[in-house]
């Protein structure tokens, strides 16, 4: 009998107390990158001069629990996907919002950006619509195990300097922070680790929940949490949603130059889902289908933009939960995507939320982003990846060192705005590319086989020619023999009747 790979699986329930806590496990786990998003935008923005702001937080958590639910609605709850802020969509968003804004001040610069969204949001639902009508037998001749696994590793190691970062972070006021800092990420680190391996029961399954709060009791004992914010929040607040028609006037014009990202995120959503289906033993492009999967993005990003709030995208922080924890329940998800709608609405636990260090991310983060990056490796070995076929090893080493060196490549799309494919994107378009055109080595390998074979065949009719041989020769020395006996007693009885006639 096959040993169940996962605690809960994806259409089954842990009791309600149990599912809270889990949930809660997860939007701490896309907290930190789903509020990083329009922190960073908004940030490029004021570097260059402009006014207003193109990003709110609490829109970024609300609209990304939005667009978890329409996900999970349209993949018809096969698949445990949490969808939060792109970081893809930071340089262009943030063009887009400067080169409105030169035009048409704040409302302008919303109407590039809000557009550009929803535009990204339009072009995955078509390419789902494309794919559901020309069906998904590609799928494996594009995205062979050569290149999903690269592609998965990058993606855990492209965040590993992101990890590393948060945890010698010294943008803390606080003396003393240069150890500090290391020391909270290790007490993190370790009580995760130790939960994960040692614990038993339900602590089993929240390791990075429970590593979360000792970092954050250790950080506030050491003096790295600061609590002006949380007093200067309300209990509640409304975000600042940002609709069209009512907040700008849509531009178009400014929101095709977003576009070309579509095809780059798209590759991200395949290798996400790749990354997923190794863990959870389920192959999610064929079953909810990429069709679905992409719809489910589509839609959720279309409404994001539509809501004023960042495109969404699939989380490896969260995928890496559902692996740890053993957790692949989809309600655990849809719990965790009602709890970031609500904390976009409470501005007290928000605050609360913000105050949690750096450092107490980098020491879980050091885990997290490791095992998306092993994973990838697991995606080689399990496949059995020939390396001794000089098309992988180049398709590889080519999609490594593109993903991890820094690698970019820049479109101009006019009026000084481009777009920009750098890190797992540019691996992933070169990885496929490479694929395609690259011939593989089936003819020099079919001759070589073809000779051994020949060969083999040669020395084994050699061989039953010789034992031919011999059996002939013992079958004719038989016969000969025989026939010398026969003679000779012929001859002897001839003799014995001519003596007798004597």
């Amino acid at each position: 009998m096959k040993k169940k790979k996962m605690m809960y699986d994806i259409d089954e329930m842990p009791p309600a107390g149990k599912s809270i806590v889990l949930a809660l496990q997860h939007v701490f786990a896309m907290f930190g990158a789903t509020v990083l998003v329009p922190i960073l935008v908004n940030a490029a923005i004021k570097s260059a001069g402009v006014k207003g702001e193109a990003l709110s937080i609490a829109v970024a958590l609300v609209t990304a629990g939005i667009g978890t639910l329409i996900y999970i609605a349209c993949t018809r709850a096969k698949s445990p996907v949490f969808l939060g802020s792109s970081f893809a969509f930071i340089a262009p968003v943030s063009a887009a919002y400067i080169a409105g804004a030169s035009k048409g001040g704040i409302s302008g610069g919303l109407a590039g950006a809000m557009t550009g969204i929803m535009v990204i949001g339009i072009i995955y639902i078509i390419v789902s619509i494309i794919i559901k009508i020309a069906g998904k037998a590609w799928i494996d001749k594009v995205l062979p195990p050569i290149v999903i696994g690269p592609m998965i590793m990058i993606i855990g190691l492209g965040l590993a300097s992101s990890a590393v970062g948060n945890i010698f972070d010294t943008s803390i006021p606080v003396k003393g922070i240069a150890w500090k800092g290391p020391v909270v990420a290790l007490i993190t680190f370790l009580t995760t680790a130790l939960i994960m391996t040692r614990a038993k029961g339900f602590f089993k399954i929240i390791p990075f929940l429970v590593g979360i709060v000792v970092g954050y009791l250790a950080s506030c004992i050491l003096g790295l949490v600061n609590f002006e914010a949380v007093k200067a929040a309300t209990w509640f607040q409304i975000p600042k949603f940002h609709i069209p028609f009512v907040s700008y006037k849509p531009n178009i014009l400014i929101a095709l130059t977003m576009a070309p990202i579509a095809l780059v995120t798209m590759a991200e959503h395949i290798g996400d889902h790749k990354a997923l289906s190794t863990i959870i033993d389920r192959d999610l492009l064929q079953d909810p289908g990429l069709d679905k999967t992409l719809m489910g993005d589509g839609l959720a990003t279309f409404v994001a933009g539509l809501l004023g709030g960042p495109a969404n995208t699939t989380y490896g922080e969260n995928t890496s939960v559902v692996g740890m924890t053993r957790n692949a329940s989809v309600g655990v998800i849809g719990i965790a995507a009602v709890l970031a709608i609500i904390l976009g609405f409470l501005g007290k636990f928000t605050a609360i939320v913000q105050t949690i260090p750096n450092p107490v991310l980098g020491g879980v983060c050091l885990l997290l982003y490791g095992f998306i990056a092993v994973n990838g490796l697991k995606v080689l070995i399990e496949n059995k990846t020939d390396f001794s076929a000089n098309k992988n090893i180049i398709i590889a080493s080519a999609m490594l060192v593109l993903g991890l060196g820094g690698a970019a490549f820049s479109i101009a799309t006019g009026k000084g705005l481009s777009v920009q494919i750098s890190g797992m994107s540019l691996a992933a378009i070169a990885g496929i590319l490479l694929n395609l055109l690259i011939p593989d080595e089936f003819e020099e390998d079919a001759i070589i086989e073809i000779k051994e074979d020949s060969k083999k065949i040669k020395e084994e009719a050699a061989s039953k020619i010789d034992e031919l041989k011999k059996a002939i020769k013992e079958e004719l020395t038989i016969e000969l023999k025989d026939e010398i006996l026969d003679e000779i007693k012929t001859e002897l009885k001839k003799d014995n009747k001519s003596k007798r006639g004597k």
